[in-house]
């Protein structure tokens, strides 16, 4: 049987309607929105100036939350990661970044949810383990942005910036992406500004064209892990489709459209992308649209070939960027000891049950 809708997966407007098809008028909106965004209830049961019958008729038609907690893993650094459960017995992973150097701003007392935005993966990124088992579906509006609250009710936390980069390419799930976003984001709901909402693609450069026309000032990262086609086609499959003079004319659009600052993320990836040349070129590039860079010595993956280089080649590639006046971050890989790469988690859970 299809699962019940989550209240967390409906606009306000869709809330209303809802309640207006039990008999209920409007003002039961910000009741029921108030439990679930500020009082944070896991019932409708527990919404006590809420007549019991109406918490019956929902309870019937609707769910709180889609998400069911599975498991959690804690890094030495404190960073962790959450393994939930779906209706349909799919699982997917969400993890929190303790107060640090935010990733894509400039405060250093930010709590950073990676959330994912697809069970899998169809785009076969070589270092990522999301897509190892190929792609299963799209996560809907509440099932994206119930891993906010979710990771919040659990940790104790509470988020203040999120990136979209966890399990899934977001701009392959652009609909259910900017509806959870706007969820996300409404004064009625989570109440996270737009500026503290990251995207990160692959580079499907069509859709980077029709986010830049989306009103929201959300920020934007761009998976580019090698400056020139021919290293970027060994680590990411979806060259071939966008290559990088088609991402980067997406890119200059993008820029005429926003005042955020683009972010390139680099996984440095010994002697595939990590030599002096790539440096350079990522350099002129990175110049060419007043790109931020961030470098991220790459997070060992089971079943995957790849190593990270030395710390000491990490340090020569950022001065390199940094010598050409390009802002950049090295960002040692936090997490790295509970398996933190997108997708390491849930891979681990299926084996298990498959056994």
């Amino acid at each position: 049987m299809p699962a019940p809708r989550s209240i967390i997966g409906l606009e306000r407007q869709e809330v209303e309607d809802a309640l207006a098809e039990l008999g209920e008028r409007p003002y039961r909106t910000g009741q029921l929105l108030k439990w679930v965004y500020e009082k944070r209830a896991a019932g409708f049961d527990e919404m006590s100036d809420l007549p019991a019958d109406l918490r019956e008729r929902l309870a019937g038609r609707f769910a709180v939350s889609p998400l069911q907690p599975v498991r959690d893993s804690r890094s030495g650094d404190t960073t962790r990661k959450y393994l939930y459960r779906l209706h349909d017995g799919r699982y997917i992973e969400t993890v929190l970044i303790p107060a640090s150097p935010s990733l894509y701003g400039d405060r250093s007392d930010r709590h950073t949810a990676c959330v994912s935005s697809q069970v899998g993966c169809a785009y076969g990124c070589k270092f990522c383990a999301s897509g190892l088992d190929g792609f299963a579906r799209n996560l809907d509006a509440g099932e994206i942005a119930a891993q906010v609250l979710a990771v919040e009710a659990e940790s104790g936390k509470k988020v203040n910036n999120i990136v979209f980069m966890g399990m899934g390419e977001p701009l392959a799930n652009f609909d259910n992406l900017m509806k959870a976003i706007r969820i996300i984001n409404a004064d009625w709901g989570i109440g996270i500004g737009a500026r503290h909402m990251t995207v990160s693609t692959s580079g499907l450069a069509p859709q980077i064209r029709k986010f830049a026309d989306q009103p929201l000032q959300i920020r934007l990262a761009i998976s580019l892990h090698g400056a020139s086609d021919e290293v970027r086609e060994t680590i990411m499959p979806v060259n071939k489709k966008y290559p990088i003079d088609s991402l980067f004319d997406a890119l200059r659009y993008f820029n005429s459209r926003k005042k955020q600052r683009i972010t390139f993320e680099y996984i440095l990836i010994e002697g595939v992308n990590d030599s002096p040349d790539q440096a350079r070129l990522l350099a002129r590039r990175a110049e060419s649209l007043n790109a931020k860079v961030n470098l991220i010595p790459y997070n060992t993956v089971e079943g995957l070939p790849w190593r990270r280089p030395s710390e000491r080649a990490q340090d020569d590639f950022h001065q390199t960027l940094m010598s050409h006046g390009v802002l950049t971050t090295l960002r040692r890989e936090k997490g790295h000891d509970i398996e933190a790469a997108c997708g390491q988690l849930r891979l681990r859970k299926e084996k298990e049950e498959a056994r």
